[in-house]
């Protein structure tokens, strides 16, 4: 974020008479979340929202109380993952915004304030990352055992106003195998580390196809490429995500395979769930 964008940014919030936080010492403007994850990745493309969606689903399924922010203000996915893609902001009796609700998870995303779905949001970061703000703090959340946020591409703005603005209980990064996503991911791991949000482990997404007609396997991503991040940097490793058509075709549908998919499927997020738990950084439920 440039110097005249976090000034415009700290002048919006004191306007409206809220204080701004600084990533050693940030705010809790969720503090109705026990947890807070983020799922980020430092590059566009590797499969971080499919994810942030189907992790938060598996959540869902073990009887937490889970929300779901979209923060990716220019690219929004999870409302058509998770077919809430036609509906827009209404408000309660409180003057709060009204989450939409699906799979036993409350989803928020600035894609549901757009008159349709395919207006773009042209939005300078001070802008946009105070409207996350607002849909933190103006949305009608109740209480949650775990919000998801599900993080855009890059080291910026909205990484930096999350690290800023929540009390992160850890991240989740999302990589592929390919070099070129490892570095992307090594520069988001580093700015992690620099604003001290705690790494709950590395995932690696697409990291193989098996030919449903002879069973071989190829490395069309390349392969290694998580484990040797997790390896380098200290963190743990949550296991390996193939390339599978009906996780496209379940993304797609709006239905998260970690609801809908075979139990192999739903094996692979109940694994990355579990090693998150295994940190013991995360608070359980009272079910």
């Amino acid at each position: 974020m440039s110097d005249a964008d976090e000034l415009a940014r700290r002048k919006l919030l004191e306007s409206k008479g809220k204080s701004f936080g600084h990533s050693s010492r940030p705010n809790d403007r969720a503090p109705w979340a026990k947890n807070v994850l983020i799922v980020t990745s430092g590059k566009g493309g590797v499969g971080k929202s499919t994810v942030a969606v189907n992790v938060a689903s598996v959540f869902a399924q073990r009887d937490w109380k889970v929300g779901l922010l979209d923060a990716d203000v220019y690219g929004p996915s999870v409302p058509r993952m998770l077919q809430v893609d036609d509906e827009r902001l209404t408000w309660n009796d409180q003057e709060r915004i009204v989450c939409a609700e699906n799979f036993g998870m409350k989803v928020m995303s600035v894609g549901m304030t757009t008159p349709t779905p395919d207006t773009p949001l042209v939005w300078r970061a001070s802008v946009a990352t105070s409207a996350l703000i607002q849909l933190l703090e103006d949305v009608d959340w109740g209480e949650l055992d775990l919000l998801v946020v599900d993080m855009p591409p890059g080291t910026g703005d909205t990484q930096l106003t999350m690290a800023q603005e929540l009390r992160v209980t850890a991240a989740l990064v999302v990589t592929t195998p390919q070099v070129i996503s490892t570095d992307d991911v090594r520069r988001a791991i580093k700015m992690l580390q620099d604003v001290h949000i705690p790494i709950g482990g590395i995932v690696e997404n697409l990291s193989g196809f098996v030919a449903p007609d002879t069973g071989q396997r190829y490395a069309i991503f390349g392969e290694g490429g998580g484990q040797l991040l997790a390896k380098q940097y200290g963190l743990p490793f949550l296991g390996e995500i193939p390339i599978d058509m009906a996780v496209r075709q379940s993304s797609d549908a709006g239905t998260p395979i970690a609801v809908s998919g075979t139990a192999a499927q739903k094996a692979w997020y109940e694994r990355i769930a579990d090693g998150l738990l295994a940190t013991g950084r995360f608070l359980q439920p009272k079910l």
